[in-house]
């Protein structure tokens, strides 16, 4: 039993609906059988109370509208039944008790057509499901008009809009005998798929849709009132998708503080057995020698090595080039291994260095025996790519003496003498006619470039600095004057001697230097030797195109350290002097 009013079984309602309860049926039809209110006299003094009639504004505006209604029904059906009167009941207001037995005054012409059937309505204003016909009165306006339909707004002046014709809205209030939910059967009723979001249909539960009831219900019911029910796969989805998500965080967040803040992952001792070569390019900076060094498997991180560079001295000393390195070592261990210019698989061919030197350096570099790029350079010395004016002369000891340019040169596991000896010539050939030597000669009072080259090689092996060079092919060119008569042409090099012996001592019997014949030996022979006695530097040949123009004759170094530069002859005696008593001092002689 509600407090509204109704009989003693509940009614469905909506405590949002602002005309929620019973607040006067003025004219709305019941199904027949049925009476608005309880017999109960306490119900019926319940219905009237004040603080129930109208809750909300909206309830007023509409009742205003349904008892106009009313009133212009009334009219029109007086004006047909002058006798007729609705007697208003006082316990109900807006309600009609029932019709007085009043008749008309005038009976129905024969011949009027019956029209529709009008309601007859109970003591307490319902229809009471019986029809009577009544003859043909004039037009209602109103006839066959739903009085519990919407009526439209603005029918008067100052009436406010009609809250039910908004989208928004709820549907219009039903009769209480309209507002009994009519449940379907098990069997008739249709299987409303799951259109919750886990279930896969839908955009979640229909929180903000009709579900089409009389009642206006909402928030995610079906049809039958009842909650719709989750799957229990998607659920088990739901949950792998969750946890999916949060360990894939949890392990980014976990790997980007290691990265972060931890210690960088390094192999442990000098690595294994397994060699390869890895090769860093020229300019590369300590992480990209790093990424190289990982990506060969030799380091297990590139911050590892990094790490390791940085915190040593020489560290940021690794020199481009191809380091052969055993996989897995360490990170400091590496760095080691490359601060170490010997443990580069390189051969570098230093300024004045001789060709006997470089050969020996390729056979070893190779794993070639000994004596097997020597034998090459002779034999295919003119398929090496020498230029055509080297090596025609008839005595020259190797004809890619000179042509072996220094610079430091990487192996690979595809080097081979041939290869390496062909990217020497070419240096060497690019270099001379960078300087255009060929164009010089003449200007140098040279026969040939090959004699540029030669005269570089000799400036030197025995100078010690640019400046020296510079003295020093000033102190070629004058001997080889056509004037010079004081070592009569002959240039007298120890170093001429040294190359044809193969040694480099600075202590030898010049008496026995002068009997000595042979084409390079200076002491013996007037002029240049017939070619090169080393590969000369780029120092060494720009001296030799620009002399010093300082008149030198003589030179000579006393302290092995520095060289003293004279014009003439009697001055060079004295250095010669004081040189061997330092040479005797020095020997406890």
């Amino acid at each position: 039993m509600t407090e509204y009013g109704r009989g003693h079984g509940s009614e469905p309602w909506h405590p949002e609906d602002p005309l929620y309860g019973d607040q006067g049926w003025a004219g709305h039809q019941t199904q027949q059988g049925q009476v608005p209110y309880g017999d109960d006299p306490q119900q019926q003094q319940y219905a009237q109370d004040p603080q129930y009639q109208q809750p909300y504004p909206q309830q007023a505006q509409y009742q205003q509208n349904q008892q106009q209604a009313q009133y212009q029904q009334q009219a029109q059906q007086q004006a047909q039944y002058p006798q007729q009167q609705y007697v208003q009941d006082p316990q109900y207001p807006g309600h009609q008790q029932g019709y007085a037995p009043q008749y008309a005054q005038q009976a129905p012409h024969p011949q009027q057509v019956q029209h529709p059937q009008q309601p007859v309505y109970d003591s307490q204003g319902w229809d009471t499901g019986q029809h009577q016909y009544m003859a043909t009165a004039p037009a209602d306006p109103y006839a066959g008009v739903d009085p519990y339909a919407q009526q439209p707004a603005g029918g008067y002046p100052g009436e406010g809009p009609d809250l039910y014709t908004t989208d928004e809205a709820y549907p219009p209030p039903q009769p209480p005998g309209r507002r009994h939910l009519e449940r379907q059967l098990p069997e008739q009723q249709d299987e409303e798929p799951d259109d919750s979001f886990f279930a896969g249909g839908g955009d979640g539960d229909d929180e903000d849709g009709d579900d089409g009831g009389a009642g206006g219900r909402r928030g995610g019911r079906s049809k039958g009132g009842q909650p719709k029910k989750r799957s229990g796969m998607a659920c088990l989805i739901a949950a792998v998708v969750i946890l999916g998500v949060v360990g894939g965080g949890g392990y980014y967040g976990y790997t980007y503080l290691k990265a972060k803040f931890g210690a960088a992952e390094d192999f442990a001792g000098e690595g294994t057995t397994e060699l390869v070569d890895v090769e860093i390019p020229k300019d590369a900076g300590l992480g990209q020698m790093g990424r190289i060094l990982k990506e060969a498997g030799v380091v297990a991180s590139a911050q590892a090595f990094v790490d390791a560079a940085t915190a040593n001295p020489k560290g940021k000393s690794i020199q481009p080039g191809i380091y052969p390195m055993p996989k897995k070592m360490s990170a400091a261990a590496a760095v080691a291994l490359m601060i170490d210019p010997t443990k580069l698989n390189v051969i570098t061919v230093t300024e004045g260095m001789r060709n006997a030197r470089v050969y020996a350096a390729i056979d070893k570099k190779l794993g070639k025996p000994e004596g097997t790029t020597k034998d090459i350079a002779l034999r295919d010395a003119k398929s090496l790519g020498l230029p055509a004016w080297a090596g025609n002369h008839p005595k020259i000891m190797d004809p890619l003496e000179g042509f072996l340019y220094p610079a430091r040169y990487d192996l690979s596991k595809d080097s081979t003498p041939e290869s390496l000896l062909k990217q020497m010539v070419a240096n060497a050939t690019a270099k001379y006619s960078e300087l255009g030597i060929e164009s010089k000669a003449k200007d140098l009072g040279l026969e040939n470039p090959l004699q540029v080259v030669t005269v570089a090689s000799l400036v030197n092996a025995e100078g010690k600095n640019h400046d020296d060079f510079r003295k020093m092919s000033e102190v070629v060119y004058n001997r080889l004057k056509k004037t010079n008569d004081v070592t009569n042409r002959k240039i007298e090099f120890d170093s001429t001697y040294n190359y044809i012996k193969g040694t480099s001592d600075l202590n030898f019997n010049i008496s026995e230097a002068r009997k000595f014949v042979h084409a390079y030996n200076t002491h013996n022979v007037e002029g240049l030797p017939p070619g090169p006695i080393g590969n000369p530097g780029a120092d060494a040949l720009t001296a030799t195109l620009n002399p010093d123009h300082g008149g030198w004759m003589f030179f000579v170094s006393v302290d092995g350290e520095k060289t003293t530069f004279t014009q003439t002859y009697d001055e060079h005696l004295k250095l010669v002097d004081e040189f061997q008593a330092r040479q005797k001092q020095k020997n406890g002689g």
